[in-house]
């Protein structure tokens, strides 16, 4: 037998294939990601329903203080972090780990700059008077694009687990299903965002004064 088929053999024995022809890992990461979208499904939901109200208080919504060019630049720098994270996995994939490492830190940067940029764009929110408890459509929003935010950085903390482990040794080319596991989640917060900008920050919101 070669060593390729030892290889493939040591590979199959450590994730065997389910029915589905996918390894357990990656079942369970589908698994986890189709419950997420539940949990952002209702989260988007929530926000649609109540950005134009202010119930009770007073104060702007969201869409009076909304900065789209700036956030239009945050957005595309997270959705190139996709590109790096598949050149990351191709690199993996051929074996070539000096490149693992050059594209995981790539992508964990453009991720920080997101999560920089959403920190900035918080902090002025708050100096315009829009904050979490200024009415229930600040509340909504501000409850959406933090939640998101945190599986930004959950998302860059995996990246940066997998660029130490890489310089340990840990992640051979057989072993590259970890990095495609990482990239799934990665994906996932960026196809989130791309209908949380649209959603959120394109759409015009209907003004309801006083609207409960």
């Amino acid at each position: 037998m070669s060593v390729e088929a030892h290889t493939d053999a040591a590979v199959h024995a450590e994730h065997p294939p389910t029915n589905t022809g996918m390894s357990h890992p990656k079942v369970g990461m589908w698994t986890f990601l189709a419950s997420e979208c539940l949990l952002f499904g209702a989260l988007i939901s929530t926000y649609l329903l109540y950005r134009g109200r202010v119930g009770e208080f007073r104060g702007p919504i969201p869409h009076d203080v909304y900065d789209i060019p700036f956030t239009s630049v945050s957005s595309f720098v997270l959705l190139m972090s996709s590109l790096t994270m598949v050149l990351a996995l191709a690199a993996i994939q051929k074996g070539d780990e000096r490149r693992l490492r050059v594209w995981l830190i790539a992508t964990a940067a453009l991720g920080m700059v997101f999560i920089s940029g959403q920190v900035y764009e918080f902090t002025s929110f708050v100096e315009e008077g829009l904050t979490l408890r200024t009415n229930v459509a600040s509340t909504a929003f501000f409850v959406l694009t933090g939640f998101h935010g945190a599986h930004v950085t959950i998302g860059i903390l995996m990246l940066l687990s997998l660029h130490r482990m890489s310089l340990a040794g840990k992640i051979p080319q057989e072993r590259s299903e970890a990095v495609e596991l990482v990239g799934l989640y990665w994906h996932f917060v960026d196809i989130v965002w791309i209908v949380i900008f649209t959603l959120v920050y394109l759409v015009p919101a209907p003004t309801q004064p006083g609207g409960g």
